[in-house]
């Protein structure tokens, strides 16, 4: 058995060592046009901040190891620029002296990756405009940082804009984030990313939103940007964080099936529609678990574990991938947001029917000193309770609950298994309810109907008009911020206030988190009122509307 293998970093070169494991006699010819065959590019950032402080610990995986250790016959500064399928051979370019040369497989995998996108706008391949995809665009945007640049601006507050953005503060430049949604991580539901948006401006950076860069212009002093909103921005360098796209190139000349978007098509197996040939990693188009829709996600753990499947299926074991729930997570300073399965905007884009509960909760036992606030969406299927995606925010904890919600979602589980997850508990690590189980409780309590929920966006567009709204929180809380319009009536006078309600409209009542506005609930339904809990109440209300948007 011959495997080539085109690309390296996570896919391609994990197909590669597993090939070896599974085959002692195979050859096994890797192709890799750069210099490094796999580094950790979701480390980049940080290099550039100085978290990382050597570059080596960027470098996962050395030629000489795969050479050495695994005896694959890796070949970097080497691109493939053809295939012949009929032939089973690639074309060869050797990148140092431009020669080319053929070479023959039994099997081939594509790992090509994805490129950073280029928005077609004026000037965007001036000199100190950069994209990052690998060491050597992280070397260059590095010179520039040290060099004493004083204003860095990122186009794009997805994940990598982000992270560039706490790491251009890390190293004093003023940073200023141009993104072209009404929010930052755009992948993720809007009222969700609120306090990521507030940590942006709390930190120093400039965060604006919907607007876009039309054009650049290189200036002695260094570039112009010239924004939509008509405004104009004086940079040191600027970095390009707007999507990736596949790199396809090859696919498509060999007559490969792409989908609509440019992914390359492939089973469960990874092979591609020529039974020879496997693609993995940020190149392909894959399936939604548990949706089975046809999806892209460009994301470091699926490209491992289909580099994996891949190899196993190439020696003849029977390996399916089950499909990408897209588990990501991004940090800025202290702040963190995570996220697996579907969104609120995917679920609504595909007629999926679902429905949603928020929790606010502790990331430890609230007794114990140094207790941090964390937010959690859950999203389920009306008629079986099926868990369809989560997203969580805060500043600890994160992405423990993110993963039980990951892992949770993998095995189907409901919002009432949630609820019955035992999970380690000691004062300073958790709670005796969890905020997953407190989520698996709300959920349950909504869909047996306890507890009967309306949401912000239902208040804001249709029951301010016709429902009286009661803040059933202390006088303390009212006065410190409420939702106007709302009249406060202190939950244990609730009973006794009774008469101070319009018995002829809906009532909406809400608390801080939700708890309280749900016992609230039950008391007026049980008095004869039509009456809802506001979902995940006064905090979840602020996610939507931040106190930095207040206009009255």
């Amino acid at each position: 058995m011959k495997l080539v293998i085109v690309g390296g970093v996570a896919g391609g070169a994990s197909a590669a060592t597993r090939a070896r494991r599974l085959s002692e006699s195979a050859q096994i010819v890797m192709f890799e046009r750069g210099p490094d065959v796999s580094f950790a590019n979701c480390g980049l950032p940080y290099y550039v901040g100085g978290e990382i402080q050597d570059r080596e610990k960027l470098l996962v995986t050395k030629p000489g190891l795969l050479r050495q250790g695994y005896r694959i016959d890796v070949r970097t500064r080497s691109e493939v620029v053809a295939i012949d399928r009929t032939q089973k051979l690639v074309r060869v370019r050797n990148l140092a002296d431009a020669t080319e040369y053929n070479e023959t497989y039994d099997a081939l995998i594509l790992a090509p990756g994805a490129a950073p996108w280029k928005p077609p706008i004026e000037g965007v391949d001036a000199p100190g405009v950069f994209t990052l995809r690998n060491l050597e665009d992280v070397d260059r945007i590095k010179a520039v940082v040290d060099g004493g640049a004083g204003h860095a601006v990122v186009v794009g507050a997805g994940f990598i804009g982000v992270e560039l953005a706490e790491n251009f503060l890390r190293k004093g430049l003023r940073t200023t984030v141009v993104e072209l949604q009404d929010q930052v991580v755009p992948v993720v539901d809007r009222e969700m990313t609120t306090p990521l948006a507030e940590a942006l401006r709390s930190h120093g950076a400039t965060l604006l939103l919907q607007d876009s860069v039309e054009a650049i212009q290189k200036t002695p002093d260094g570039l112009t940007l010239r924004l939509k909103s008509g405004g104009a921005l004086e940079a040191d360098l600027v970095v390009l964080g707007v999507g990736v796209r596949p790199e396809n190139v090859l696919a498509v000349q060999a007559g490969l099936e792409v989908g609509p978007r440019g992914g390359i098509k492939v089973d469960a197996s990874m092979r591609t529609s020529d039974p020879s040939i496997f693609a993995v990693g940020d190149a392909v188009e894959t399936r939604e678990f548990p949706t089975g829709r046809p999806t892209q996600v460009p994301l470091a753990g699926p490209a491992n574990r289909q580099g994996r499947i891949a190899a196993d299926n190439v020696f003849g074991r029977r390996s399916e991938f089950r499909g990408t729930q897209a588990t990501a997570i991004v940090g800025f300073f202290e702040h963190v947001l995570a996220a697996t399965g579907q969104t609120e905007r995917s679920l609504k884009r595909d007629g999926v029917p679902y429905y949603k509960v928020y929790v606010h909760g502790n990331h430890h036992a609230g007794y114990y000193p140094r207790a941090k606030p964390l937010s959690i969406k859950l999203l389920a299927s009306p008629e079986t309770g099926t868990l369809l995606g989560a997203q969580v925010v805060g500043t600890e904890g994160v992405a423990d609950r993110a993963n039980v919600l990951a892992t949770a979602l993998q095995a189907r589980m409901t919002v009432r298994d949630l609820a019955e997850v035992e999970l380690a508990y000691a004062p300073q690590f958790g709670s005796a309810k969890d905020p997953v189980n407190m989520a698996g409780f709300v959920a349950s309590n909504v869909a047996d109907g306890l507890d009967k929920q309306v949401h912000v966006e239902d208040w804001d567009t249709d029951l301010s008009s016709r429902a009286a709204l009661i803040d059933v929180r202390t006088p303390k809380e009212f006065a410190a911020g409420a939702i106007p319009g709302a009249v406060n009536i202190p939950i244990d006078e609730i009973r006794e206030r009774l008469s101070e309600i319009p018995r002829n409209r809906p009532i909406v009542v809400h608390c801080q988190v939700g708890m309280r506005g749900y016992m609230a609930g039950l008391i007026l339904r049980n008095a004869g009122f039509e009456a809802y809990n506001l979902g995940g109440g006064y905090k979840t209300y602020r996610l939507h509307h931040p106190a930095s948007t207040d206009h009255a």
